[in-house]
Parts: structure tokens; C-alpha cells; sequence
């Protein structure tokens, strides 16, 4: 970048830059192997923190800061679902979003699980000249995944489900008096 901005300035600058013209003077750091278990690993443990996503893309990645989010305003809201016997509307809005960031991080370790390793490299470990191996680790994390997941998926239908109905069965004993 140096040795391009100097000949931009004169023609002639280009000669005395002692860097070679492919080289810059800032250091670049290498690109770091990615490995598929642990970011699976990380998708199951903390990926409602983004854990996963910062792994993956850094600190600067939206969805990272999304899932944390997301996590920090449906923790209140499932502590005051819990407070209330699911009655506070407010608890209701504020434990979806830390819900749906919960099910996607199990969503993500299966997708990520699940992702063949030339696939894996490919987009992740192209630029490194390492191949992950991926064993059974990986196999239990997304067996876990889909096993908790699917379960919380499933008990916070039918919670939902049982809430709205009870609510609809006392209007309706409101509205027969």
C-alpha cells in the first residue's frame, strides 16, 4: 500500500521503496485454522452468546452480537414468565427473541456438525493448507444438539399452546357470566 500511494505521488518513488510491491509495511497475521468440532462444540454450549459466530468471523460478526442480544433481553422475560405462571404479556415478548436465539445455536451445531470437512475447508480453512478431520466428537454434539433442541423446541409449543388455550377458556367463562 505504501509503495502504491509513493508512485501515485511521483512517478519515480517506485524505485527507491525498498519493499517489494506485493509486500506492505503493516504485518497481516496469518489465517488460523477453523476446527468444525469445536465451532459445533460452541454452537451447542454458547451459541445463544454468539460464541459460535465470533469463533467463525470475530468480534465484528452482527449475528454474533445478535444472538447475544437477544439472549441478555429473554433471560428477564423467561424470569418473568416464571415469576408471573406465564401470565405477563411483557415476559412473553421479551423471552421469544432469547428463545429463537437458543434453538438457532442448536440449528447451527447441526448445521455445522453435519457439514462434509471438504466442504468445511473449503469455506472456512481454504487459505490455511490444514484438513479437519472430524470423528465421533462431532457425532455426539450434533446427537446432543438435535436431542436438546428438538426437546426444547417441543416443551416451549406446548407451554404456548397450554397458555393461549387457558386463556381462551377463561374469556370465554368471563364472557358466559
Amino acid at each position: 500500500m505504501r509503495a502504491d500511494r509513493r508512485a501515485r505521488a511521483s512517478p519515480g518513488a517506485h524505485e527507491e521503496d525498498p519493499l517489494p510491491p506485493d509486500m506492505s509495511s503493516s504485518t497481516s497475521t496469518p489465517p488460523r485454522f477453523r476446527s468444525k468440532t469445536l465451532t459445533a462444540l460452541l454452537a451447542f454450549l454458547f451459541g445463544s452468546l454468539g460464541a459460535h459466530r465470533f469463533y467463525l468471523y470475530g468480534w465484528k460478526d452482527l449475528a454474533g452480537w445478535a444472538h447475544l442480544l437477544a439472549t441478555i433481553v429473554g433471560v428477564p422475560g423467561f424470569m418473568l414468565l416464571a415469576a408471573s405462571g406465564r401470565a405477563a404479556a411483557l415476559g412473553w415478548w421479551l423471552a421469544v427473541p432469547g428463545a429463537i436465539s437458543l434453538l438457532a445455536a442448536f440449528l447451527a451445531a447441526l448445521v455445522y456438525g453435519l457439514r462434509p470437512d471438504d466442504k468445511w475447508d473449503a469455506q472456512f480453512n481454504a487459505s490455511t493448507g490444514r484438513h479437519s478431520r472430524s470423528g465421533w466428537g462431532v457425532v455426539f454434539v450434533v446427537i446432543f444438539s438435535l436431542l436438546i433442541g428438538a426437546f426444547l423446541l417441543m416443551t416451549g409449543l406446548a407451554l404456548a399452546f397450554q397458555t393461549y388455550f387457558e386463556s381462551q377458556v377463561e374469556a370465554a367463562k368471563q364472557i358466559s357470566q
